[in-house]
């Protein structure tokens, strides 16, 4: 593997050469391997056309997720959040009933799988926030409840250099399962008006030194009336953000963020 140092950025095949760009680096390799028409028509690679469907499928479910949260996660989720939520849908899919290429994505049935998930890799919630605190939801699932009870900031949270403040938030998002479509041949989500809908609330922008217990009743509610369905499952997260107040002005800071799965229901 090499790197591209040149001033022109170049991306795909040339003189059989790989050009592509990785973790945010412009990177250049050799081009080995069959070719895309081999992979697409050869009955030798069926396997591989039937592995790279579902896998086009898990990643189609992680960005739904990533949609539903999409306001917090970015303040919240690391480079390689999408990569890792594709791998974990991955292996939802590999959990489904039915021929290989063809299997569904039931994350309803396996809603275990994203709990206690930490957004940030590099940061996980409960290393930064220790206040006990408990989750609730309601019965048609279009609400979910975080209570935290009075707590001292600079006990139970370890803020990064140069953090004053902080606000705790709710997130909480739809995604639908995913099943095969043998007329379009891709995969489509079961419930497509309610994939991807999400909310979040903020608690006050709230100072780390305050020397009275501090609590918090964070409330998130989907838009609208909609109806759940079975093949649906509601994300349900909460997440961290710290920020240096100057004069008057709360800047939001870029390290420590963090967020984490707490419920599926």
């Amino acid at each position: 593997m090499s790197k591209q140092i040149g001033l022109i950025k170049l991306k795909g095949n040339i003189g059989g050469i790989s050009f592509y760009r990785s973790g945010g680096k412009d990177l250049a390799k050799t081009a080995n391997g069959p070719s895309k028409e081999k992979i697409l028509k050869d009955p030798a690679f069926a396997r591989t056309r039937e592995n790279n469907t579902e896998f086009g499928a898990s990643a189609t479910a992680a960005k739904a997720l990533r949609l539903a949260l999409v306001t917090a996660i970015q303040t919240m989720g690391d480079p390689r959040l999408a990569s890792r939520l594709t791998k974990l849908f991955k292996e939802i899919n590999l959990r489904g009933i039915g021929v290989r290429g063809q299997r569904p994505i039931t994350l309803s049935a396996n809603r275990t799988m994203l709990e206690n998930l930490d957004f940030n890799n590099a940061v996980s919630f409960s290393s930064i926030f220790n206040a006990p605190f408990t989750f609730s939801n309601d019965t048609d699932r279009l609400e979910g409840t975080i209570t935290v009870p009075a707590f001292l900031p600079s006990s139970f949270i370890d803020a990064p250099s140069g953090a004053t403040h902080f606000r705790l938030l709710q997130a909480i998002g739809v995604v639908s399962d995913y099943v095969y479509n043998g007329t379009t041949l891709h995969y489509d989500p079961t419930d497509p008006l309610l994939n991807t809908l999400g909310a979040v609330n903020y608690s006050a922008i709230t100072s780390l030194s305050s020397t009275v217990p501090v609590n918090f009743t964070l409330v998130a509610n989907l838009p609208g009336t909609p109806t759940m369905t079975a093949t649906v499952s509601v994300v349900q997260c909460i997440g961290i953000e710290f920020f240096q107040r100057i004069g008057s002005t709360d800047y939001l800071l870029a390290q420590d963020n963090c967020m984490k799965s707490v419920k599926l229901f």
